[in-house]
């Protein structure tokens, strides 16, 4: 199955610092900032946004104002073990928070490694491998 969420926004409280943040920590998954929308060519009171994903996929959204800090969670899928490792050691170095250090998460499910930060407003960010995910049929 794949996935069916769109596209997820966040509001931050400090774009500058989220953008920058975000590249970083996003990396290690193939993700960048790689879009701006114009709030005012959307709809009224529509906000600007910074795009993150890849160039083909924009589907994590950034724009601002209040943060709601540990009132959201996102899960990015990784493609390695790997990957998990590097995500979570970027976001430390870009100024997240530790929630829980790369390792299977076998109450989770068999083969389900992952590893948590929260980032500087406080939302909780999971960066997952998923075994069954990745295997050959």
């Amino acid at each position: 199955m794949s996935t069916v969420i769109d596209h997820v926004f966040l509001t931050v409280s400090d774009m500058n610092r989220s953008v920058d943040f975000y590249n970083r920590t996003l990396k290690p998954l193939g993700m960048s900032h790689v879009i701006d929308f114009d709030g005012s060519t959307g709809p009224e009171g529509h906000p600007d946004l910074k795009g993150f994903g890849t160039d083909t996929a924009f589907v994590f959204w950034l724009r601002d104002g209040v943060s709601e800090g540990r009132a959201a969670h996102v899960g990015f899928t990784a493609p390695s073990k790997e990957a998990v490792d590097a995500a979570y050691a970027a976001a430390i170095a870009a100024g997240a928070t530790d929630n829980g250090a790369p390792a299977d998460r076998p109450y989770y499910a068999p083969g389900y490694y992952a590893a948590s930060v929260f980032d500087p407003d406080g939302y909780s960010l999971e960066f997952t491998y998923k075994a069954w995910q990745h295997s050959k049929d």
